[in-house]
């Protein structure tokens, strides 16, 4: 009766561990990461006799976790996927939606601007149409400066979420040691008898984690795991874990950069990191916040310098000649600003260095690394894009000198380099940031020419003369105004007659000599009927007079003795000319060597970053689409299926009435047996 009773109860123990178990497995249907476990049971040893063996009952071998290595590696692998995406996705619309807004970007700006210049060109002396352009100016610096401050707060979001994921990044990696630790201790793990719910909160921590970065996991012993970042460097080995961090880049202040703290040693992982959300966000940083800054800053000086170059070759309505219309691109502080030493070089070091703008149309939108080397004087300039050497050599003794480049200069001022010394070189930075309208009043609007010519009227050949075209009124190499416009509202050398001799091989010969008491020959030639004749140099190169900073062109066939006058344009309040050729600036080529106006210039970024969102947004999808997968397949491995649940806790629970069935039986029986002796 003994035995019988003990099997009962083996069944009953047995089927009460199966019920537990089913009904933690439906409690638990919802738990992330839970995976669920099931009961093993196994016959205990019978009894053996002379007729055979007797069972014994049943026990429990094992409660088993139903979880597959692969597929909850392949989660974490495809978590890390579409975090990084998700998050690069999530930051580029954001920048897409700013660029491209039509009252958050620049192109209505820009296009309402030259329109308001097109228009005051068709009526120069009106106030109203000069007051427009003010405005439109103003709304175009106003967008310049917007989007510049756009794009540092979306700058600083960055750097927030960075710090952010750090923080919880370390949370769960001390978490998961900690976890380690108490796997390892666990009773019981020696026979093989694992603590289910500590490795499901340890796989739970580890998807979480890849959520944020790419990392590696591998057993140790102990039922322990080793997690290290994709290139090796370890995270958590055992039950201590490293701890990661930010600080303010070396290369440039304004970022951050992580860094891994192990051992009493801090090393900068940037390059390591990749995948997961981290890995999106310095992704975001490289491959579209930092151009956005970059071409946004070289529109903004294209803008400044051609429209500077054109408002000062003409005059306003006080006679007076047009000066800077947008703030100087080249000022002491505007260069300089251009240069950021790395926190890293040595303090030692004095070199002070500077960034002129040369050619704005041939001006690069890009980042360099000027970097030294041997005794300081040796230097290499390295694209940051491609990471290839665009420039090398050696500094003169003194150092003073330039390094030349496509559209820039890097002017070496003075001071020592040392060895190891690094600098970026920002040709555009902070240029949407500094860009400011410096015309201030109606009247200061050049829109007309300083010159004009005039035909004598005594003139009896057919020769004519244009209305001149204006070049530059200083000397590009001292940037001091040419001697014919040192006086203001005047010719200072004029005004400057042209007039005809026969001779020469064409039989007429031309003169333009200044008026008396000098009566200086500046220029002088042989005139050719049958061509355009152009009067004075185009080229500043040239020595003596032939460049005055301005050129005329003559047609026709004048006689001899024939005059023209080249005077200074006073009370040309009409005049025009300077006006359209603002205007014309709006769909000039000035971009990218003459190949892009302002406005495709823009539209160039624009679609830049809209192409980069949208195929951003494509991998978001495939990526979402992965992680589903592999989350279903892991379920169908570890999830918890309700209905089959709710099958195994009837089977369970008429096993268990059936092994008290079987007490109930042997308890009659043993009553019978004792009955039987009374």
């Amino acid at each position: 009766m003994a035995g019988l009773i003990g099997i009962g109860l083996t069944g009953i123990l047995s089927h009460q561990a199966a019920l537990n178990t089913t009904g933690n497995n439906i409690t638990n249907a919802n738990t992330p990461g839970y995976s669920r476990q099931e009961v093993l049971f196994e016959t205990q040893e019978g009894q053996r006799t002379g007729a055979g063996t007797i069972g014994s009952g049943v026990n429990i071998a094992d409660i088993r976790r139903l979880a597959n290595e692969y597929l909850v590696q392949q989660v974490r692998e495809d978590s890390t996927l579409f975090g990084e995406q998700e998050a690069l996705n999530s930051e580029l619309s954001r920048l897409d939606n700013l660029l491209g807004g039509e009252t958050t970007g620049l192109s209505t700006a820009l296009n309402n601007f030259f329109a308001s210049l097109q228009n005051a060109a068709e009526d120069p002396t009106s106030l109203p149409q000069r007051q427009l352009v003010l405005s439109e100016a103003q709304q175009v610096v106003n967008r310049f400066q917007a989007l510049n401050q756009e794009f540092i707060q979306q700058r600083e979001s960055i750097k927030t979420q960075m710090q952010q994921g750090i923080k919880d990044a370390n949370t769960l990696l001390k978490s998961i040691a900690e976890l380690n630790l108490a796997i390892s201790e666990s009773p019981g793990i020696a026979q093989g008898q694992m603590p289910n719910e500590l490795l499901d909160k340890r796989d739970e921590k580890l998807r979480q984690l890849s959520e944020l970065v790419n990392i590696k996991v591998s057993p140790a012993d102990g039922s322990q795991v080793n997690v290290s970042l994709s290139n090796g460097l370890s995270l958590v080995v055992g039950s201590n874990a490293a701890t990661l961090g930010t600080r303010e880049n070396a290369e440039d202040p304004t970022r951050l950069e992580f860094t891994l703290s192990n051992g009493g040693r801090t090393l900068n992982i940037d390059e390591q990191i990749n995948g997961g959300k981290l890995g999106g966000l310095l992704r975001f940083d490289t491959e579209g916040l930092k151009p956005a800054f970059d071409e946004l800053g070289r529109i903004a000086i294209a803008l400044s310098d051609t429209m500077n170059q054109q408002h000062e070759i003409g005059m306003d309505l006080e006679g007076d000649l047009g000066g800077r219309f947008f703030t100087d691109i080249n000022s002491l502080e505007a260069q300089r600003s251009r240069v950021v030493a790395n926190g890293n070089n040595a303090l030692a070091s004095s070199g002070q260095l500077a960034v002129e703008i040369t050619d704005s149309a041939a001006l690069p939108a890009g980042r360099w690394t000027l970097q030294f080397s041997g005794d300081g004087r040796n230097f290499e300039l390295i694209d940051q894009a491609s990471g290839k050497t665009v420039n090398q050599g050696r500094l003169p003794d003194p150092v003073q000198s330039e390094i030349s480049m496509p559209g820039f200069n890097i002017r070496v001022e003075g001071g020592t380099f040392n060895a190891g010394d690094k600098f970026l070189i920002q040709p555009s930075r902070n240029a949407a940031e500094s860009i400011g309208l410096v015309v201030s009043r109606e009247e200061d609007l050049a829109f007309a020419s300083p010159i004009r010519a005039t035909s004598s009227d005594d003139n009896i050949g057919t020769g004519k003369i244009d209305q001149g075209k204006m070049l530059d009124v200083r000397n590009p190499f001292t940037n001091s105004l040419l001697p014919g416009f040192q006086n203001a509202g005047e010719l200072a050398n004029g005004p400057l007659t042209v007039s005809f001799s026969a001779g020469g091989p064409t039989g007429l010969l031309y003169e333009v000599t200044e008026p008396l008491p000098s009566g200086q020959v500046v220029a002088s030639g042989s005139y050719d009927p049958q061509q355009i004749n152009t009067l004075f140099e185009e080229d500043p190169a040239v020595a003596g007079a032939l460049y005055q900073g301005f050129q005329f062109r003559m047609t026709g066939e004048p006689a001899v003795g024939d005059t023209f006058t080249i005077e200074y344009n006073s009370n040309g309040v009409s005049d025009n000319r300077n006006a359209e050729l603002l205007a014309a600036l709006g769909t000039a080529n000035t971009l990218n060597g003459g190949s892009q106006s302002f406005a495709e210039g823009y539209a160039g970024l624009v679609e830049d970053i809209g192409v980069k969102t949208r195929q951003s947004q494509l991998d978001v999808d495939a990526g979402r689409t992965l992680l589903e997968q592999s989350t279903n397949q892991r379920e169908s491995v570890s999830g918890v299926n309700l209905d089959e649940e709710a099958g195994r806790l009837i089977q369970y629970q008429a096993a268990y009435n059936a092994s008290a069935q079987v007490m109930s039986v042997a308890q009659d029986l043993f009553n019978t047996l004792l009955q039987s002796f009374r």
